[in-house]
């Protein structure tokens, strides 16, 4: 949702059709192929709606996945990962630092994908990953910034990166962006913090200009929320990532994505 908060953010007159796998989530502590077969069953339901693009607004499903998926879809398929990875890289450019930290899900960290891309662009800049696995369920539970359990756990992770001079720190999971400001102050404000989320949307915006297929006109555009499971759970916590209700969702089945 942080991702789709952005999209909304950028372009405002575009409507969005929100695919969210609430049943199968984390996707950070499962294994390549299964987040590939997840991540096409998903990818494949929207596609149903006749999409001009998909977005994989999830990292893990970005490091793992997004190269099988963009061979499995016609229309363009845009992930998290390399915006992300962009903007670090031009961060620690313009700082002179060489290093970059790096905080995801265990699978994220364990793919390598954040560092291949980073040097892709720049061999110079180093990344030094953490995985994090208590964030995502503590803001999938509610907690907020201020709790001292989220506190504890910031410090615990970010702790070897106040020691390490990075330039950047890269929020390689889209709901990082919820303790952005408890990450902030952990770290202090010469390190940059990278929101994929944000960097998505930037590129997402000028490839749609440059396909020329930009939604015209002022209507806000709409957003539809789809789930495979919890859809009162969810509407509660996509409204705290969205800032703005998201209303009711629709439920996906299982036989729905097995096209049965």
């Amino acid at each position: 949702m942080t991702v789709a908060k952005a999209l909304r953010e950028a372009m405002p007159t575009e409507s969005i059709a929100y695919f969210g796998d609430t049943a199968r989530l984390p996707y950070g502590n499962k294994s390549a192929a299964t987040v590939h077969q997840f991540a096409r069953q998903c990818l494949g339901f929207l596609e149903g709606l006749k999409p001009k693009m998909l977005v994989v607004a999830c990292n893990t499903a970005s490091a793992l996945a997004l190269e099988k998926l963009r061979g499995d879809f016609d229309v363009p398929v845009v992930g998290v990962l390399e915006p992300g990875a962009a903007a670090a890289v031009e961060v620690a450019r313009e700082k002179k630092g060489k290093r970059v930290g790096l905080i995801a899900t265990e699978a994220t960290i364990a793919s390598g994908a954040y560092p291949a891309a980073v040097r892709a662009l720049d061999k110079k800049v180093q990344v030094v990953g953490r995985a994090c696995p208590l964030l995502v369920p503590l803001i999938e539970e509610g907690r907020e910034e201020g709790d001292l359990i989220v506190g504890l756990a910031l410090r615990e992770y970010l702790a070897p990166f106040l020691e390490m001079d990075v330039s950047a720190l890269i929020l390689g999971c889209t709901h990082y962006p919820i303790f952005a400001g408890a990450i902030q102050e952990t770290l202090g404000d010469p390190v940059t913090l990278i929101d994929s989320a944000r960097q998505t949307a930037v590129v997402v915006a000028e490839k749609l200009e440059a396909m020329k297929a930009r939604a015209e006109g002022r209507r806000k555009g709409k957003l539809t929320c789809y789930v495979t499971d919890q859809g009162q759970r969810f509407e509660r916590l996509a409204t705290r990532f969205l800032g703005e209700p998201v209303g009711q969702p629709v439920w996906v089945t299982a036989e729905m994505l097995e096209g049965k």
